[in-house]
């Protein structure tokens, strides 16, 4: 099992990347399967290999800012290739099931360091305050109730230029799209969620020309809209209209109305309750009608991606490998190996009913981490 999936890590860059620095790849392997055990950044690896850490950080600085990107795109699509082919080969009903959908979202990985790449003051929705952070811009297959990861890239605020997040996210799906082509995969037909951060008419605009038809984005409550001749802000909506109770498809309180705004022209609207005291609605930019249901269906995956920012910050420690200057892109780099291999091992039977955190317990419980490096790595400071 161990080395079935280090064999398609390994096969996989040496195919991709013919002139790549062997020993540097095992060292990003080695730091990824670290995770399992509990030590999250170069400096806890040597430590317990007892072996100077300069020897680690020295590999690592051995790639491009290139290389990297390169590297986490093309990793992330060939996992994400292998879970929608056989999915896209199936029947429509059977491909809803799985709930197919690309989640887009930002977060906020908080720092204290003033000298780290991309460090900025970002607004954090988890401490609801603006902190000192990266803000990382993720692009999310959810399947079968999986988060695959397709692009992640940092937003920047410095530099002579001022690109916002629209036109980053317009490029990261331009990219993507190109790539699951030449694998034979129109990206196109599969649902897109956002959150209300990227409401705007001309992304949608954009987000059409692109090809994609099926767009949930949630509204915001400043928005106004007028439905059944009368005009109020959506936050008035959400107390003025009466929800249905749970209908097949749909399991919460929720009432899908046809309203007009002023920016979005005709629109349909989505207004459900997700707890007895807070109420949201959803925005169907898509190029065609949709039923409640299948707007419903196609936004309960969006969590996903909130899962997946957990996981790199309380499961596998993001904050814990501050690199500086291009290894920035380095530590995200370890982080998604180590969440692929982690997806990777779950679909091995002894591994199939347990999460993430329970397969590091029994790993680190039932195994030796310096064996297994020893047994499956081919480093040269681990014979040392």
């Amino acid at each position: 099992m161990w080395q079935q999936e280090f064999t398609w890590f390994f096969a996989l860059f040496h195919h991709e990347f013919r002139q790549g620095n062997r020993i540097a790849f095992e060292v990003l392997m080695a730091l990824a399967f670290a995770h399992f055990f509990g030590f999250f950044n170069p400096k806890q690896l040597a430590d317990f290999l007892d072996i100077p850490h300069q020897k680690l950080y020295a590999q690592l600085k051995d790639w491009s800012v290139y290389y990297l990107k390169e590297m986490l795109l093309r990793f992330m699509i060939k996992q994400a290739v292998e879970h929608l082919k056989p999915a896209l080969q199936k029947s429509a009903a059977t491909q809803s099931r799985a709930g197919l959908a690309l989640s887009i979202d930002n977060s906020v990985m908080d720092r204290f360091g003033k000298l780290l790449r991309c460090t900025w003051n970002w607004y954090s929705g988890r401490y609801h305050k603006v902190i000192r952070g990266q803000d990382l811009l993720g692009i999310v297959l959810t399947i079968n109730k999986t988060a695959l990861p397709l692009h992640l890239l940092f937003c920047a605020k410095q530099g002579r230029y001022n690109t916002n997040k629209a036109d980053v996210l317009i490029f990261m799906l331009s990219r993507l799209k190109a790539a699951f082509e030449r694998e034979g995969i129109d990206l196109t037909q599969i649902p897109i969620t956002m959150d209300s951060w990227f409401v705007s008419q001309p992304l949608r605009q954009r987000l059409h020309g692109l090809g994609f038809t099926k767009i949930i984005i949630a509204g915001k409550s400043n928005y106004t809209f007028t439905i059944d001749g009368k005009k109020q802000d959506a936050s008035q909506w959400k107390k003025a209209l009466v929800l249905h109770d749970p209908a097949w498809g749909i399991d919460v309180p929720a009432c899908r109305v046809q309203g007009h705004s002023p920016t979005f022209g005709s629109i349909t609207l989505f207004f459900f309750q997700k707890s007895t005291t807070r109420s949201y609605y959803l925005m169907n930019f898509s190029q065609v009608s949709m039923r409640g249901a299948e707007i419903w269906h196609i936004w309960k995956q969006h969590h996903l991606i909130e899962c997946f920012w957990k996981m790199l910050k309380s499961i596998f420690h993001i904050r814990a490998m501050q690199l500086q200057g291009h290894g920035l892109y380095t530590a995200l780099l370890i982080k998604v190996l180590a969440y692929v291999l982690a997806i990777r091992l779950q679909a091995h039977r002894p591994f199939s009913k347990l999460t993430i955190t329970q397969i590091m317990r029994n790993l680190s419980r039932d195994h030796d981490l310096g064996t297994l490096l020893t047994a499956h790595f081919h480093l040269p400071f681990l014979a040392t």
